[in-house]
């Protein structure tokens, strides 16, 4: 099923604000202020951003000046050079870029030779992202009068996490730290402080949300569904895997115990097949105490 193409849809959450999603593929947000727009997460392939930005000139001419990985995946930021106006202004965590260098490029391959579906184009990629703004804790760019808050709120689907939080609209940006109806992937992931970070995003009450994968979700219901979803699922992965660590088990009947739990409620989720070896065994690495993930080479995949 993963070489069908997904329908994009280009949903309003609020005055100039706008998410790109396509059935559980990778989500791009899109924030416009008075004299300028920018992008949340940048698609897979400068071919693939093409698409964003047709979506975006359909609604304003302004230019797009800010590119915000929210982390560092190939599939968010390797279509940020379809953004020249953006260059001088890639903006990530410190955490991020650090990750960039420590396996970037592990990942790039990682990534492209799991999912050649989703990097559409690969050939226009010229090479790695490197995030040209960095920033510890909490940052605000103003689009003209429009504050957009950019946080690193902690660790969870990776070191590096960062939303964009718009305060005079009360909508988030969240990256994969929220995903609706599609599975975490949680191969670079902070199990035990993941659901903690979720806790820090609900308190902003957003009344819209563009979570990492998965439809818009407009209104407060909505939005909670999609934070309890993905609470639910780190949880219910993380404690079967433990208690499979506690018990002496090997990585296989902790996977084996892993669908006993979850196929029932989380099958049907988008890349919920393909998520799932790099889910648990992450998770039986950190049960047994392993802090910092281990790199996911294509040797490894």
């Amino acid at each position: 099923n993963d070489m069908t193409e997904k329908k994009v849809s280009f949903t309003k959450l609020g005055e100039g604000l706008y998410a790109y999603t396509a059935e559980g593929d990778p989500n791009t947000g899109v924030i416009i202020g008075d004299d300028g727009v920018m992008i949340v997460d940048a698609q897979a392939t400068p071919t693939m951003a093409q698409d964003v930005i047709a979506k975006v000139r359909s609604v304003t001419d302004k230019p797009i000046r800010y590119v915000l990985l929210s982390h560092y995946h190939a599939v968010r930021v390797l279509g940020a050079s379809a953004y020249p106006n953006a260059q001088g202004a890639i903006i990530a965590s410190d955490e991020t870029r650090k990750l960039i260098v420590e396996r970037g490029e592990q990942d790039m391959a990682s990534e492209i030779g799991r999912f050649p579906r989703l990097f559409r184009g690969k050939e226009s990629i010229p090479g790695l992202t490197w995030p040209t703004l960095t920033f510890t804790g909490e940052m605000s760019v103003w689009l003209g009068k429009r504050e957009v808050r950019i946080s690193q709120p902690g660790r969870g689907h990776t070191a590096g996490d960062t939303i964009a939080y718009v305060p005079d609209a009360n909508v988030m940006f969240s990256g994969d730290l929220v995903e609706y109806k599609s599975a975490c992937y949680c191969g670079d992931a902070h199990y035990q402080d993941w659901p903690e970070t979720i806790r820090k995003l609900m308190a902003y009450d957003p009344v819209a949300l563009v979570p990492g994968r998965g439809n818009a979700l407009v209104g407060k219901p909505n939005v909670a569904a999609a934070f309890a979803g993905t609470r639910n699922f780190l949880t219910a992965l993380y404690s079967t895997v433990r208690a499979s660590v506690e018990r002496g088990e090997s990585l296989l009947e902790a996977y084996l115990n892993v669908r006993k739990v979850m196929d029932g409620p989380f099958g049907n989720y988008a890349i919920y097949e393909h998520c799932l070896p790099f889910n648990v065994s992450r998770a039986y690495d950190e049960a047994r105490g392993i802090d910092h993930p281990v790199i996911w080479t294509a040797e490894r995949d």
